[in-house]
C-alpha cells in the first residue's frame, strides 16, 4: 500500500478524532498500513482502552534515531460555520480544507506516506513515528507513550514535533497548567449577606488574584523573551455558580490556567495559589465551618525551552536553512519529550492561525514544503 501525502491526509482527515471520541479507528488504520509495508508498530492504550498511541521504528535497531511526533486528536467542529464537510479533505485555490489538516494531520500524513521511501533508503539511524491521543486536552496520551518508549529502551537523539510552524524551527513554548476551583459557600437571603458565605463573590476574589499576579508578571517581563506576550499569563475560562440574585450562592466553580514561560515553575504558581486559598478559606470557616474550597490541577504540561547546543535544533536548522529565533505561546507535547531527556524542537507545515478554526486548511505549498523537509531528513540519516 502506497499513498501520496495528499492522499494520506485525505484518509486521516476522514476519521473523526475529536478529543471526546475514540481515535482507535484511525490508529488501527495506521497500524494496518504500516504492517502492509512490513513495519511493526506498538500501541500504547489509554487507561480505559478507548484510545491509543502508536509508535513504530523504520531503519536499524540503533540509538540516536529521530522521533517524528504528531497527535491524532482534533478539536470539535460543533457550532462552527464550515463551507465544506470538515471530514472530507477539499482542495480549493491551493488550500486543503478539513478538520485537522493543519493541526496536525498534515505532518502525520507526510511521515506515514514517506515510509516506503524510508524503507528504500540506506538509513544509518532509525526514524520513529510517534502518534498520540488527547494532545488537545492536556497532552494526556504523550505521557503514556513516552513511558512506553522508554521502557522499550528507545534513546533518540532528537524529537521533531510537527505542530504547524510554517516549517520554521521553534525552540521554545509556554507550559500549560489547568486547574479547577470549587467554592462551597453558605446560602442565606442576600439581605443578610453578613452571615452568609457567598460563593460567587469569593470566587470573584480568587479570580481577581489571577489578574493581580498577571499584572505583576507583566511589570517585570523581559522584553527580549521572544514570547507574545512576554510573560506568564493567567486566565479564567469558565465560571458556574449561583441560583438567584437574592440568595448568597452556595456553590461556584471556575476553571483557570497559567501559560508559563520557560524558566518559571508551574509548581510555584500552585503553591502561591494554595496559600491564597488557605487565607480565604479561614475567613469562610469563621462564619460557617462547613464551607470550604476544593482545588485540583486537571493537567500540567511543561514548557519547552531553548537548549544549549541542542541536537534537534541543529538538525532542523541544517534541513530547513532557518537560522531565526522562534518561540510560540501555544503548548505542545515538546516539553514532555524534553523532560524525558530527549532533545526537542517544533517544526511542521501549516500556520497555527488556522488551527481550531472553521474552514481549517493547510496550504498545498506547506504540504509540499513539509514533504521536501522529510525527504531531506531521510537523506541526512542515510549518510
Amino acid at each position: 500500500m502506497t499513498m501520496t501525502p495528499k492522499e494520506m491526509l485525505a484518509k486521516l482527515v476522514s476519521f473523526n478524532t475529536e478529543s471526546q471520541r475514540s481515535n482507535l479507528e484511525l490508529i488501527h488504520f495506521c497500524r494496518d498500513y504500516l504492517a502492509s509495508l512490513g513495519v511493526e508498530s506498538r500501541l500504547a492504550p489509554s487507561p480505559d482502552g478507548q484510545k491509543a498511541n502508536l509508535y513504530a521504528t523504520i531503519g536499524p535497531k540503533a540509538d540516536g534515531g529521530i522521533v517524528l511526533s504528531g497527535h491524532t486528536d482534533v478539536v470539535p467542529v460543533a457550532g462552527q460555520a464550515w463551507t465544506s464537510d470538515p471530514w472530507t479533505l477539499t482542495e480549493r485555490d491551493g488550500k486543503l480544507y478539513g478538520r485537522g489538516s493543519c493541526d496536525m494531520k498534515g505532518f502525520d500524513a507526510i511521515g506515514l506516506a514517506l515510509v516506503p521511501e524510508m524503507l528504500a533508503a540506506p538509513l544509518k539511524r532509525p526514524i520513529h513515528i510517534a502518534l498520540s491521543y488527547d494532545e488537545e486536552v492536556g497532552c494526556l496520551g504523550a505521557r503514556v507513550m513516552i513511558k512506553a518508549m522508554q521502557e522499550d529502551g528507545m534513546s533518540p537523539s532528537a524529537v521533531i514535533v510537527g505542530e504547524p510552524s510554517m516549517m520554521q524551527v521553534v525552540t521554545g513554548h509556554k507550559g500549560g497548567l489547568r486547574m479547577r476551583t470549587t467554592v462551597r459557600g453558605h446560602a442565606v437571603h442576600s439581605s443578610r449577606v453578613d452571615v452568609g458565605v457567598p460563593a460567587v463573590m469569593i470566587a470573584g476574589e480568587l479570580i481577581h488574584w489571577s489578574n493581580e499576579v498577571m499584572a505583576q508578571n507583566k511589570a517585570r517581563a523581559a522584553a527580549d523573551s521572544g514570547f507574545e506576550p512576554p510573560y506568564s499569563t493567567l486566565h479564567v475560562g469558565v465560571v458556574q455558580g449561583g441560583t438567584a440574585v437574592n440568595i448568597t450562592a452556595e456553590r461556584c466553580m471556575f476553571t483557570h490556567e497559567v501559560r508559563c514561560i520557560p524558566g518559571e515553575l508551574q509548581s510555584d504558581y500552585v503553591a502561591r495559589y494554595r496559600a491564597k486559598l488557605a487565607e480565604v478559606e479561614a475567613r469562610m470557616k469563621a462564619i460557617a465551618p462547613e464551607t470550604g474550597i476544593d482545588f485540583e490541577v486537571t493537567s500540567d504540561t511543561p514548557a519547552m525551552g531553548p537548549e544549549t547546543d541542542g541536537a534537534a535544533e541543529a538538525l532542523c536548522r541544517r534541513l530547513t536553512g532557518d537560522n531565526g529565533r522562534h518561540v510560540v505561546a501555544y503548548g505542545t507535547e515538546g516539553g514532555l519529550f524534553q523532560r524525558a531527556g530527549w532533545s526537542t524542537v517544533i517544526c511542521g507545515p501549516g500556520n497555527i492561525a488556522q488551527a481550531h478554526q472553521p474552514d481549517e486548511f493547510l496550504a498545498v505549498s506547506q504540504l509540499e514544503a513539509g514533504t521536501a523537509f522529510m525527504r531531506r531528513l531521510i537523506e541526512e540519516l542515510s549518510r
